[in-house]
């Protein structure tokens, strides 16, 4: 009978005992505690919580040193087994006891059958084409010497350690496919989240993989089925019906499941209905019983049903999107987690044990790095890339742990060897990662195919170094739909005038994901093409951007969200932008708008409100995590950077669709940024701009201690970047006035289209004991002066480096005199003067600059 149905029986006897003459309960004084096997859920729970409990500990940890979550998964399961937590008397017998595991490990399969269907979706063929030549051969390489020292290796095992009467030949056919097999699930992850995807060593690695997996599927099922006959005759009949389902589920049964979906509309969707989802769990399932029943693990059902789903329109990725959490958060950690509890290390307990461990390790290892390696270096590959590839392809993992289990439940290994091939898939799939990083590491990266840089010198000329002044090349950060309003305002203010050549822009979609995790993720980073083509936020840019004189380009980013920050710094750098600007807005009406205006919604509201004002609104979190992700970008950003921050476009038509810029002008390389900036925007006919150069004079009241209500939030450190000396004060000084004379002072040698601009902007000087006090009260008059249905944008320097002074102290008391309650992210993301402005309520949308921070 087949392992399911086995599974199945054990469970239906651990519950046909159950009486039921009385639930009782807590309530009638039963004590949830004690474990009754008459009554399994309870002891089920009990038991995933403290996996899931101990998985989440250790993954915490170990994810830091970027090791993927299998390791804490095995390890959880081996502190918990008899190895470690096992020692605490009546522990073992009362969580884990035979009796009450039934339930757990039917579970545990069940998940194992649906990972199998979603390691399947990550299979793409396309990645074999790609390099054909060097894959296959790295691929045949990574499996012959393997599965010859594999089997040698499997002789001194079994003489040392294996039961008489377990078949030889068996025996050594299972050891070489352990040894030979890469964890192809693992191996996208780890690539994945040392952003090699996308690489050469990437996508060579991957596609010697898909080959190197299947055939090792392949071989296992074999190995399985010879295993279970009692005959030679009864495995050829096996084999045969394998093939023959195999040929039954490509063609027929993979015709029909096509027909449906797109007759649902599935497919055109991109997103499976009920009825697809609800046809395709019973496709899964109904596999998993033939292998079962057939003496085939249900494992290889759920993988082939897997294979026959299409990718088309990003429909796998859906239904990936569907299953995933539940199978790789609830049920996938039960069933390592059990491989870790049937490891038990007190059985390690001779010289001759270890020995042959370190043996495991060095044979697995150097037959797949040595091979791999030195296959990738004959064909062309660098000594980095093959060291690279080699340590890739040893990789063990999930699939390793899969395949020791079934050599567990099907007789071949004993407890004792079994945890002596787990603790070496555990130490290989460990050195995985440290190794490749010491071979290939970042700066060794080669990009697959044409990179970013060489497309954008097709569309848009290189410039030289006198264009540098007018800036011409930008790159938008677009993540969410809510953004493309503020972006397209943003940009409609760079459209030059018909005399200059079209701005270039290129948007970065941001995919940000835990890519260490999720099925779905890999899914997208492999298929990024095809979601750009199909990325609705990309199509609407696109077509504004035509109809306005702007060449858009779109890049799709699919990284681990914490690495975004700079894989833009990245992109902006290789496509050789000007500036990376971040728009941010969401589609919500502020409590403040509704507070001041009431049954007046401007129809945009910016997530500053909820950490700046404390008011009920929400996502005050995803504010205050947004918040951080945009000074990561002001710090690792080597080119200029803008933040629109929109607090609330007036979208009604005033007949008159110019826009007002004001800028306070203090001084520093931000605020110098700013200015020259706004005089280009002031190119355009329709912008209009105001500049007042605020200078402080000397305040009685200088010693004024710092009060406020400025609270606390998530907020990380500041990006501070270097303090003034005297000497890069009066540097900075001097460039200060240059400028400000450059474009106030009348000269006959200004470019044609400067001096149009200028004709469009008020130059004023002020002077004020309380700077910040003084720009508010100037902020709140422009905005009062301007037509109704008409928008401020107040334009300014970020000024965290190399300021003038310190606003510090005005700040905290401008605070305390409106009563605002603003987060401490204010002032470290937009600087003293935004947050000035945001605290006095100003209803004026912010851009704020910040000058390339010069590399070293």
């Amino acid at each position: 009978m087949g392992v399911l149905a086995d599974q199945v029986l054990d469970a239906r006897n651990a519950i046909v005992a159950r009486a039921a003459a009385e639930q009782a309960g807590v309530i009638s004084g039963a004590n949830p505690i004690d474990v009754d096997l008459t009554d399994p859920f309870k002891l089920w729970v009990i038991q995933v919580v403290i996996i899931l409990a101990m998985v989440q500990f250790l993954s915490l940890g170990l994810s830091r040193i970027r090791q993927p979550r299998v390791i804490a998964e095995v390890i959880g399961g081996v502190l918990l087994g008899p190895s470690v937590l096992g020692h605490i008397p009546n522990y073992y017998n009362k969580i884990w006891p035979q009796g009450g595991m039934a339930f757990l490990t039917l579970t545990s399969t069940i998940g194992l059958v649906l990972f199998l269907f979603l390691i399947a979706l990550e299979i793409d063929v396309r990645l074999i084409k790609r390099h054909i030549r060097s894959s296959a051969t790295i691929s045949i390489a990574g499996l012959v010497v393997p599965l010859g020292m594999g089997a040698a290796l499997g002789v001194g095992v079994y003489r040392n350690f294996t039961d008489p009467g377990v078949n030889f030949g068996y025996f050594l056919l299972f050891t070489a496919v352990a040894v030979g097999i890469t964890a192809f699930p693992v191996l996208c992850r780890i690539l994945t989240e040392l952003k090699l995807l996308d690489t050469t060593v990437g996508v060579v690695t991957l596609s010697a993989g898909v080959g190197n997996d299947v055939v090792g599927w392949i071989l296992l099922a074999l190995t399985v089925a010879l295993v279970n006959a009692s005959t030679g005759l009864t495995a050829l009949y096996v084999l045969l019906a394998c093939v023959g389902y195999v040929i039954f589920l490509f063609y027929p049964v993979r015709m029909a499941y096509m027909w449906l979906v797109r007759r649902t509309g599935s497919l055109e969707q991109g997103s499976p209905t009920p009825l697809t989802m609800t046809v395709t769990l019973i496709m899964i399932m109904a596999s998993a019983f033939f292998t079962d029943i057939i003496g085939v693990h249900p494992i290889f059902g759920g993988f082939l049903a897997g294979l026959i789903i299409p990718h088309e329109n990003g429909y796998a990725i859906s239904l990936v999107e569907k299953l995933e959490d539940l199978v790789t958060i609830l049920l996938l950690p039960i069933y390592f987690a059990l491989s870790g509890l049937k490891t038990n290390l007190g059985l390690l307990n001779t010289g001759l044990t270890w020995g042959y461990i370190v043996l495991i390790c060095l044979v697995a290892f150097s037959s797949k790095f040595i091979a791999c390696g030195a296959t990738a270096f004959v064909t062309g590959y660098n000594w980095r890339e093959a060291g690279a590839i080699g340590s890739l392809m040893s990789c063990k993992g999930l699939v390793e742990l899969i395949v020791l289990n079934i050599g567990l439940s099907a007789g071949i290994l004993d407890s004792r060897t079994f945890s002596m091939f787990v603790l070496h898939a555990i130490i290989l799939t460990c050195l995985t990662t440290p190794l490749t990083m010491f071979f290939y590491p970042p700066k060794y990266h080669k990009q697959e195919g044409t990179n970013t840089a060489k497309i954008d010198s097709e569309v848009a000329p290189r410039r030289s170094a006198s264009e540098d002044e007018v800036k011409t090349k930008f790159s938008i950060v677009l993540d969410r739909i809510e953004q493309i309003p503020a972006a397209m305002t943003l940009a409609q203010l760079l459209q030059p005038p018909t005399s200059r050549p079209p701005s270039y822009i290129s948007t970065v979609d941001e995919k940000g994901l835990e890519l260490t995790n999720r099925t779905s993720a890999v899914l997208k980073s492999q298929e990024a093409d095809l979601l750009l083509h199909n990325d609705a936020i990309v199509s609407v840019f696109r077509t504004f951007g035509y109809l306005n004189r702007i060449i858009v380009s779109a890049a799709l980013s699919v990284v681990n969200h914490d690495d975004f920050p700079d894989a833009i710094a990245q992109h902006a750098a290789d496509s050789e932008s000007q500036m990376v600007i971040i728009p941010w807005s969401r589609g919500a009406t502020s409590v403040l708008d509704e507070a001041e205006e009431p049954g007046h919604t401007s129809g945009i509201r910016n997530p500053f409100d909820g950490i700046f004002h404390k008011t009920a609104i929400q996502d005050q979190t995803s504010s205050v995590v947004y918040s951080e992700f945009i000074r990561k970008v002001f710090l690792h950003s080597t080119t200029d950077v803008a933040l629109f921050v929109d607090r609330g476009l007036n979208l009604q038509y005033s007949g008159s669709a110019d826009q007002h810029l004001f800028m306070p002008f203090i001084g520093g390389p931000d605020d110098r940024l700013a200015l020259a900036f706004l005089v280009q925007l002031c190119a355009n006919p329709g912008v209009h701009a105001t500049v007042v150069r605020i200078r402080k004079t000397e305040s009685s009241s200088a010693g004024d201690t710092e009060v406020g209500n400025t609270h606390l939030t998530m907020a990380g450190a500041d990006t501070v970047y270097g303090q003034h000396t005297t000497q890069t004060r009066l540097v900075s000084d001097t460039a200060d006035n240059l400028l400000w004379d450059r474009f106030t002072v009348p000269s006959s040698s200004r470019d044609e289209t400067v001096t149009e601009a200028l004709s469009r902007i008020t130059f004023k000087p002020q002077e004020s004991e309380e700077p910040l006090h003084k720009i508010v009260e100037l902020v709140d008059a422009e905005s009062n002066g301007l037509p109704v249905g008409r928008n401020l944008v107040v334009m300014l320097g970020r000024s965290r480096r190399m300021a003038v002074e310190s606003h510090s102290a005005e700040l905290h008391k401008l605070i305390a005199s409106t009563g605002a309650s603003i987060g401490s992210s204010v002032s470290k993301t937009v600087g003293d003067v935004g947050a000035a402005l945001v605290a006095s309520r100003s209803r004026a949308s912010l851009l704020v600059l910040q000058a390339a921070i010069p590399t070293a």
